[in-house]
């Protein structure tokens, strides 16, 4: 049981699907094309649906965990505090705070940013891949580093288009 609870933590750090769906939701209101606000809009309905894959995994994983099953796997603080409940956490369990949320007002930062943060977060599911051998979490696990490649190499097109942009229009 251990080392399948480890999703409960999972949405909630710097750069957990929370934090991104609401840095990309935010940075869409100051791109300067709608090519580049489109698809961080896209994004962050997606990184939505990807935060909802986790509640369904720390779901099904933890409905019948026991006390100890949730104390022995390094989660009886949570389950002290909150149950089997989702609770928006880093994995070392600090909560989740809208500090996370990148968010420059420069579409070349912002855009940087965001391609770091989809890097940060494959590699973490990569990690969580090698944590575990449930071949269907681990199908779960592969699917979201995925969609997070997908992600950077979107953001590097955006960026690219957003760079064009600004050789095109002069400002002063």
């Amino acid at each position: 049981m251990e080392n399948h609870l480890f999703p409960l933590r999972l949405s909630g750090g710097p750069d957990g699907e929370l934090s991104a769906a609401l840095r990309y939701l935010n940075q869409r209101y100051t791109m300067p094309n709608e090519r580049a606000q489109a698809l961080l809009t896209d994004i962050g309905t997606e990184e939505l649906g990807h935060l909802e894959i986790i509640a369904t995994l720390v779901y099904k994983l933890t409905k019948d965990a026991t006390p100890a099953q949730m104390r022995e796997a390094g989660l009886g603080g949570h389950y002290a505090e909150h149950e089997k409940a989702l609770f928006y956490s880093d994995a070392n369990g600090i909560p989740w705070t809208a500090a996370y949320i990148q968010s420059k007002g420069d579409p070349i930062a912002d855009l940087a940013e965001n391609i770091a943060g989809e890097e940060k977060m494959r590699a973490t599911y990569q990690w969580l891949i090698n944590l575990t051998d449930d071949p269907d979490l681990i199908d779960a696990l592969k699917y979201l580093r995925e969609r997070e490649v997908v992600h950077s190499q979107r953001f590097r097109e955006a960026l690219y288009l957003v760079e064009e942009h600004y050789k095109t229009h002069k400002f002063f």
